[in-house]
């Protein structure tokens, strides 16, 4: 098991290798993932579900079941969620074309949640999506779906506060990896077109939820 400190190195060398342009073929295939905890017996459980870009219809979903490896650290939550994260998305018999997580991608301290350290390790276009701030500092954005406030750490834009439905809580966005930021929050403006959340997350998170109530 790693120490705090080399999971720290490790960050910070991956967060190197982040790519914060669009590089990314066409997407017509679009997967969400999400883990949950059993607080009862300390198990996890993470879903990739993917969805068809053109009717965001659920095409396939994948669940693994696991014990995390990695204890509790703040700002180093992805060691613990990447492994299973991984193990599910690579059952899936369709590779997607973008993932989206439910957490942050460099909207993190070292500019590395999970989002982006998937993005690095799987060599796939990610964008983190994540309901709650971590980081950084923003203005409230104008009540119209669409509009979004910048996300600053440090005098760095690490985000985008965006509105997806009017008059609803904004989510936070972030690069994960091989996509720029305006394109990131175009596609979760695309994904979210009833509500809050992105219909990646809502089915991700649906799956995790099925899973655990069936044990």
């Amino acid at each position: 098991m790693p120490s705090k400190d080399e999971m720290i190195a490790e960050q910070r060398r991956l967060a190197a290798l982040v790519v914060r342009h669009d590089d990314v073929s066409a997407i017509r295939c679009v997967a969400g993932v999400d883990v949950a905890y059993d607080d009862d017996n300390g198990h996890m459980v993470a879903a990739a579900v993917t969805l068809d870009v053109a009717t965001l219809a659920v095409a396939e979903i994948k669940v693994v079941h696991g014990t995390p490896s990695v204890p509790y650290h703040p700002g180093l939550f992805s060691f613990r969620e990447l492994p299973i994260v991984l193990e599910a998305l690579g059952r899936l018999t369709r590779t997607p074309d973008l993932v989206v997580c439910d957490g942050h991608g460099i909207a993190h301290p070292r500019r590395l949640g999970l989002a982006s350290h998937l993005g690095v390790v799987a060599d796939i276009p990610t964008i983190g999506c994540a309901k709650s701030r971590l980081i950084g500092d923003h203005d409230t954005p104008a009540a119209q779906r669409g509009s979004h406030s910048p996300l600053y750490d440090s005098g760095e834009v690490v985000g985008a506060v965006l509105r997806t439905q009017a008059d609803i809580r904004p989510l936070y966005v972030s690069i994960g990896h091989r996509i720029a930021l305006d394109t990131a929050c175009d596609w979760i403006l695309r994904l979210s077109p009833r509500y809050r959340l992105p219909e990646t997350t809502r089915a991700a998170d649906h799956a995790v939820r099925l899973a655990r109530a069936e044990g």
